[in-house]
């Protein structure tokens, strides 16, 4: 299989623990070299964030359960890249 290079997940977590945590244990996931986390709505009880990850061989299955462990549930993969290098989003007429 192609090795995830970034993939960006909408994860909905309880307001414990902080984003803080949740970006600082994604970073400890297997072939993670970076993570960037952003608060995208807040409601009484959870809280909406965006989280980027990007690594040469992101396992995962240790991301989705180190998210799970923390209590956050994964709603969407908005955004995923694969293979031997990154490729940015092209627009397009549609866009």
């Amino acid at each position: 299989m192609a090795p995830i290079r970034r993939i960006v997940l909408d994860v909905l977590k309880p307001h414990e623990p902080s984003i803080l945590e949740f970006a600082q244990a994604s970073a400890k996931s297997g072939g993670v070299e970076g993570v960037n986390a952003i608060l995208v709505e807040i409601d009484e009880s959870v809280q909406n964030i965006k989280i980027t990850v990007e690594g040469n061989d992101i396992d995962y299955e240790e991301l989705r359960s180190t998210l799970e462990e923390l209590g956050g549930s994964i709603h969407s993969i908005d955004e995923i890249v694969c293979g031997e290098h990154i490729v940015e989003e092209s627009k397009t007429p549609q866009d």
